[in-house]
């Protein structure tokens, strides 16, 4: 079995968590549809604050559900939109993406992927101790985040629960994601 969406959410207040859907709108240049993230200059609020002409790289957050498959066997209880996530998505792997992999999402849509998702403090006011389990060490020591990715909407268009994703690799070289 490909790779496929396993859950969309939505959100139209600064909440951390997004309320489930059976399908989002991808809209070209802004993200999710009715989602408070959605915007051209970047909508997160601690960003905002420190510049609110930046471009929002952080349309569209996904997720990859092996980690909550993780978490939950840790015991955490975390549930779909729970991490704030727009895409909860199966069979890919969101983290060994390159910076400017394009996601074929359905027959329509297209993100590009734009880096990590930094874990932030609100992770453990969803579930306490979320935040050290989303963070981890590799072999070298570098800090891996596990919290998902974040994509802009290169074409937009409908995405439901089960629909496939295709990846499309840039020309190499290719970037290692970093936060966004």
């Amino acid at each position: 079995m490909g790779a496929t969406v396993v859950a969309v959410s939505c959100g139209a207040t600064h909440s951390f968590s997004k309320d489930l859907r059976q399908s989002i709108q991808l809209i070209e240049g802004l993200g999710v549809e009715g989602d408070a993230h959605a915007g051209v200059t970047v909508q997160h609020r601690s960003r905002v604050a420190r510049n609110p002409d930046q471009p929002n790289l952080r349309q569209v957050h996904l997720v990859h559900g092996e980690l909550h498959d993780e978490l939950n066997a840790s015991g955490f209880d975390v549930h779909p939109g729970g991490m704030g996530e727009n895409i909860l998505t199966r069979g890919l792997d969101l983290l060994g993406l390159p910076t400017g992999a394009r996601l074929h999402i359905g027959t329509e849509a297209i993100i590009e992927v734009t880096g990590l998702r930094n874990p932030c403090a609100q992770l453990d006011g969803y579930r306490s101790g979320l935040m050290k389990a989303v963070l981890d060490r590799d072999d070298a020591g570098k800090l891996i985040r596990k919290a998902g990715i974040m994509a802009i909407v290169v074409t937009g268009g409908t995405v439901c629960v089960g629909d496939p994703i295709s990846v499309e690799l840039p020309a190499l070289p290719h970037s290692p994601l970093e936060p966004v």
